[in-house]
């Protein structure tokens, strides 16, 4: 069974600077650990994606099928895939504020959007993170909002990412490892281990 896509009201403008910083205390109030999932994506190529209502995530595979094996952005000395960045996390909070246009602008593809609070304080590198039967490690890799990021959502919000002082909140979410391998599904939580 797959899940849609989250909805929300499109809207043709990127979000502004004015926004964004109106909604800072909203996205820094997040739950520090029991996340509700919003959604689950699926990328098995370039710019596809699916919401399925549960993902298999593996230490040796990432998510099965997925472009991580074959297609990673970030590669070991000696050329294999990364698995620091197996699985990426947004918070919910940021893509309802950045994501408008649901119908016309790509979803993020971040495996899991789930309201937590990602910064460094909440979540130290090494932090461990209970996903259905999986348990994941945030990685030391900073996501930064890639140029797609600036892209799809607007300057502002790949601004706001790196903006000074920002960077320790993690507000692109993290990058994880697969420790355990498990199932994840969309009516599970997000725990703190």
């Amino acid at each position: 069974m797959t899940s849609a896509a989250p909805a929300a009201s499109p809207a043709a403008a990127p979000v502004t600077a004015e926004e964004l910083a109106a909604a800072f205390p909203h996205v820094l109030a997040a739950p520090k650990t029991d996340a509700p999932i919003a959604s689950l994506c699926w990328r098995a190529r370039f710019n596809a994606r699916s919401f399925p209502d549960r993902l298999l995530l593996t230490r040796g595979c990432g998510v099965p099928g997925e472009r991580w094996r074959k297609h990673p952005w970030l590669t070991l000395p000696d050329g294999s895939p990364d698995p620091r960045i197996q699985v990426s996390i947004l918070p919910t909070r940021v893509c309802d504020l950045v994501w408008r246009d649901r119908t016309g602008t790509p979803h993020p593809g971040d495996t899991i959007v789930a309201d937590l609070d990602m910064s460094e304080a909440n979540l130290p590198t090494g932090s461990l993170l209970q996903a259905g039967t999986a348990v994941l490690r945030v990685s030391d890799v900073f996501n930064d909002g890639c140029v797609k990021w600036k892209v799809r959502y607007g300057r502002a919000a790949k601004d706001w990412i790196v903006a000074e002082g920002h960077p320790p909140l993690r507000l692109r979410g993290v990058l994880c490892s697969i420790e355990q391998s498990g199932v994840v599904r969309l009516s599970d939580r997000l725990r703190k281990l």
